[in-house]
């Protein structure tokens, strides 16, 4: 599908995208950039990269799609930098969970005649790393891109076709709106996940140990979600700010609410409310995205 392809980032995304090329044989040439040696020394040692390199401009240099894998704070830096080794025609995209930003930050470095192709890939894991990667992450899961009015069509379409390589399902998205709905469906709970973990380790010391040893399935699944990678999701939160802060203003309302129906002991308002929650449960099981 491509003759070179360059990686910026080589972490659970970036690792799980080389492998689905090396697997579908989706690239001729698979160059990694990163911003530490020793995880390029591990793309090579896994058989993920064909080339590395610290140099963000010689990693893309002659490449025909660029994927940035790093987190959204970096993205803006990697694009500058970058930018010299670029050549006409060229796609970039990307793989992270806010996209105005993207548009911004990255869309301000590129070069007349280079593509952007904004993409989030709706998958992961709390686990980092190149290690952490495998070409299954992203089978049957959906892949949100969310490229600028008068992009170039082909460019879309090239995208589109590696994500539906990967098993994806694509769609294409206003990139307000798509940070917007993640807001709501990731970034939300996440915040939810790391303030109720937070909270457990504040406890005296021997409440906490107790709250450990007994976790129940509640809190460990809290856990899972508040072990993914803090710099990634430090940006997020910074970068996604007013979308974020709107759906917690509503959540907040919501929390209220619920705490007020169990001072009251208002029983049909806690059964109404669980009784709804669980039909959208239903949903997502049926959506296959459970």
């Amino acid at each position: 599908m491509f003759n070179r392809v360059a990686l910026l980032g080589i972490g659970l995304i970036g690792s799980s995208l080389a492998r689905v090329m090396r697997r579908d044989s989706l690239a001729g040439h698979i160059a990694v950039s990163s911003r530490t040696q020793a995880s390029l020394d591990k793309a090579m040692e896994l058989g993920l990269a064909d080339s590395i390199t610290l140099d963000p401009a010689k990693a893309v240099a002659n490449a025909d799609l660029v994927v940035l894998c790093a987190p959204i704070g970096a993205c803006g830096e990697l694009a500058k930098a970058m930018k010299p080794g670029l050549k006409p025609g060229a796609i970039v995209s990307d793989v992270g969970s806010v996209k105005a930003a993207i548009i911004h930050d990255v869309g301000q470095h590129l070069p007349n005649g280079v593509h952007l192709v904004p993409g989030h890939p709706v998958a992961g894991t709390e686990h980092s790393g190149p290690e952490a990667g495998f070409p299954e992450l992203f089978k049957g899961r959906w892949c949100i891109l969310t490229p600028p009015p008068q992009t170039n069509e082909a460019a879309i379409g090239l995208v589109t076709q590696m994500w539906q390589a990967a098993g994806m399902n694509v769609e294409i998205m206003d990139a307000a709106h798509h940070d917007h709905v993640l807001a709501i469906t990731s970034h939300l709970p996440h915040l939810i996940a790391y303030s109720i973990v937070a909270t457990a380790t504040d406890l005296e010391s021997h409440l906490q140990k107790e709250v450990i040893k007994f976790s129940a399935s509640g809190f460990r699944d809290f856990t899972r979600i508040a072990a993914s990678d803090p710099t990634m999701w430090r940006d997020i939160f910074l970068y996604n700010k007013e979308a974020v802060l709107d759906v917690l203003g509503r959540f907040t309302e919501d929390l209220t609410a619920l705490q007020r129906a169990i001072r009251r002991d208002e029983s049909n308002t806690l059964f109404d409310t669980f009784t709804r929650t669980r039909a959208i449960r239903r949903s997502v099981v049926e959506a296959k995205q459970a």
